[in-house]
């Protein structure tokens, strides 16, 4: 259950600057997620130190902390999905299951 929660959460998995999943995810001091990589490419690249997602500016470059949390999140998240268990009815050939109870109709 838990797991099927996870899918609901993609986009809050999502890097605003790739727009992919977050990849050694970085928390800024105003709360929001950025793939390590992206962000420092970004900061390098502008002239002030801003988040993308809610244009907060920093007076000073802030110290980039991996989220280690978010990142076991993360890898949960891209886990194979695991297929459905397998129907406890075994219909024979010609049989089909009902989908109102846990007997065959013939």
């Amino acid at each position: 259950m838990a797991e099927a929660q996870l899918y609901g959460l993609q986009d809050e998995f999502t890097c605003s600057v790739c727009l992919d999943t977050l990849t050694d995810p970085v928390t800024i001091l105003c709360g929001h997620n950025f793939c390590q990589k992206c962000l420092t490419n970004y900061w390098d690249q502008s002239q002030v130190c801003s988040c993308r997602q809610c244009r907060h500016i920093f007076t000073t470059r802030p110290e980039l902390k991996r989220n280690t949390l978010l990142n076991e999140v993360i890898k949960k998240f891209k886990r194979p999905r695991l297929s459905p268990p397998l129907s406890q009815s075994y219909a024979s050939f010609g049989d089909v299951e009902c989908d109102f109870c846990t007997g065959e109709e013939v």
